[in-house]
């Protein structure tokens, strides 16, 4: 029985699992390989995606700026059209029109006070407390109000004087 083993067939078996064992290496190399330039593959894909994403927000930023840009040009049109209107109508014309927008801005700031005002004295006389009066008064919109046209009547004149 031994001799059988030792023989030819145990030297075939041997012969054999040596034989596929390169093809076995060989398929297992691909097959990692394989695996390999899969992943290097996502990672392209997901590389150009990020690209592509990113060249359309420049593309988007570039179609805003010059939007913006051209908001801005026909706003300065508008008021030098404006200008050379009231100063071709003559003198008091051009007084009236100067006149306009701080007549708004008193008008406006004075009814939104008073409005304000009157609100804060009926609740203080219902018995709020002052504190809590005060900043039921000071609503975001009064300040967003109130910081604009100080912003517009003075930060602007500073920085318009200084070329900003």
């Amino acid at each position: 029985m031994l001799d059988i083993l030792s023989g030819g067939l145990l030297g075939s078996i041997f012969g054999g699992v040596f034989r596929l064992a390169p093809e076995v290496l060989k398929w297992l190399n691909k097959k990692s390989e394989m695996a390999h330039e899969l992943n290097m593959f996502k990672f392209q894909c997901d590389l150009e995606a990020q690209r592509g994403q990113q060249k359309l927000a420049e593309i988007g930023a570039q179609r805003e700026a010059a939007i913006d840009v051209g908001v801005m040009n026909a706003f300065q049109s508008a008021i030098e059209q404006q200008a050379t209107m009231v100063k071709a109508a003559g003198g008091w014309v051009a007084s009236l029109s100067a006149s306009v927008r701080p007549v708004v801005t008193y008008w406006v700031l004075f009814v939104w006070s008073f409005i304000h005002v009157w609100f804060a004295y009926n609740a203080w006389l219902g018995g709020a407390p002052a504190v809590e009066v005060f900043k039921t008064m000071m609503t975001p919109d009064f300040s967003a109000l109130l910081s604009g046209t100080i912003n517009y009547w003075f930060l602007d004149r500073t920085l318009s004087k200084r070329g900003l």
